[in-house]
């Protein structure tokens, strides 16, 4: 499990090859990532409960509510 702080949340778009790891249209925990993000990439905490680097465009950047915020991280916690 990720010992690291949320700071976004995404809609997962595109899951070809890893449908195992992320599911379409689910919502996932973003973990912030700068070096990831300069390569293209982002920190999502993924169906195993840790956090794995996957490609940006896989992942809509979103605003949610906090009831939201609060439901995906109790799943991922």
């Amino acid at each position: 499990m990720t010992a690291l702080p949320v700071t976004r949340f995404a809609v997962c778009v595109v899951n070809e090859g890893y449908e195992a790891s992320v599911q379409r249209n689910k919502i996932y925990a973003v973990i912030e990532d700068a070096e990831a993000a300069s390569d293209g990439d982002v920190r999502i905490v993924d169906e195993s409960g840790e956090d794995y680097l996957y490609p940006a465009d896989w992942f809509i950047l979103i605003d949610v509510p906090a009831i939201v915020q609060q439901s995906v991280l109790r799943v991922t916690a």
